[in-house]
């Protein structure tokens, strides 16, 4: 943010208020937005709590969109990009993109990871239910220890290969388990789907590793930015878009997907990375894949059985523990 002068200083006793984060810039006053949401309005917490609520609720809105899964996820990276530029001005937050040549190759080769990672996540979601979906894709952590040691030269310690045994143990029973979860659903395929999903997930990862002096924030547009522009021809080649076809539904659903769902819960993201400590965050990020399941057993009518909860909570606490000393800030590596 931009240097501030505050126009009435917080008294003792006296509660903050929207006016005591004006602040003068260029000739005239402007509302500190970014200073006023973190101070007054919402804490990190609660900030981070939102975030994740609103990506655990992805799944409810695809399933009702009337595109192929290549469409949503271009038109995602599409109005999600251009919210987060105009957050941007409206925040004040300066967007410089200078950096390094391999910085771009790296971008380029990641945000087509996460285009790609979009459409294998959404395609889960229409082969099996989206708490398999969920689970299947958060298997992403699993694959980075598995390749770690190859590409970051980091040590398999006996801990990690307890993780991804019990991670591989709950795949097993959610795969192998009838949850009895509608008709019409292919559940192996779907589960494929999000297990694709979460390579690419884990590829995002990687890469982000290499990517240096480039704030996270600014790494988060351009590879929202380049997801589009790198499935732009890949939908263009291989789907018909007609959106005059759509339904109110479908178009509402679009926009809150790409809005809701990419811009504000990425923005609220970041902003509560400022203010919690590491551990908060890997805690919190568990309330995106619970409240997936919860949401989708109320909304949808899913359900999962006893054993397939069992390898769930396999998966997640393989999950927590590879992500205990390790943890990743970047926002683009969620859904």
């Amino acid at each position: 943010m931009f240097k501030s002068r505050i126009i009435y200083p917080t008294l003792p006793g006296r509660k903050s208020s929207p006016l005591d984060f004006r602040v003068y810039k260029e000739g005239r006053w402007w509302m500190n937005i970014d200073h006023w949401l973190e101070e007054v309005y919402m804490p990190g917490k609660l900030k981070m709590i939102t975030a994740m609520l609103i990506f655990g609720s992805i799944g409810l809105f695809v399933k009702n969109i009337h595109l192929s899964s290549s469409e949503i996820a271009l038109f995602r990276g599409i109005i999600g990009s251009i919210f987060l530029f105009v957050a941007s001005f409206v925040l004040r937050k300066k967007i410089r993109f200078h950096t390094s040549k391999k910085n771009i190759a790296l971008l380029i080769l990641s945000g087509g990871a996460i285009g790609f990672n979009w459409i294998f996540l959404f395609e889960a979601y229409r082969y099996t239910t989206i708490s398999n979906a969920t689970l299947s894709y958060y298997f992403a952590p699993i694959f980075v220890m598995i390749l770690a040691p190859l590409i970051l030269k980091e040590k398999l310690t006996w801990m990690k290969v307890t993780s991804i045994v019990s991670a591989m143990v709950g795949l097993f029973l959610i795969v192998g388990t009838d949850s009895g979860a509608g008709e019409g659903y292919d559940h192996v395929t779907g589960i494929m789907y999000g297990l694709l999903a979460a390579a690419f997930y884990a590829s995002v990862i990687l890469m982000n590793k290499f990517i240096k002096n480039l704030p996270d924030y600014e790494m988060t547009v351009a590879q929202l930015s380049l997801a589009s522009l790198v499935l732009l021809p890949y939908v263009f080649l291989n789907e018909t878009i007609n959106i005059g076809s759509l339904d109110g539904k479908s178009i509402l659903f679009m926009i809150i997907v790409g809005i809701i769902h990419t811009g504000l819960a990425y923005v609220l993201y970041f902003s509560a990375l400022k203010e919690l400590n590491g551990h908060t965050i890997a805690i919190f990020s568990y309330i995106d894949p619970i409240s997936s399941v919860i949401m989708a057993a109320i909304f949808l009518g899913e359900g999962m059985s006893f054993v397939q909860m069992i390898g769930g909570i396999l998966i997640l606490g393989s999950t927590y523990l590879s992500e205990r000393k390790t943890i990743s800030f970047s926002a683009n590596s969620k859904k």
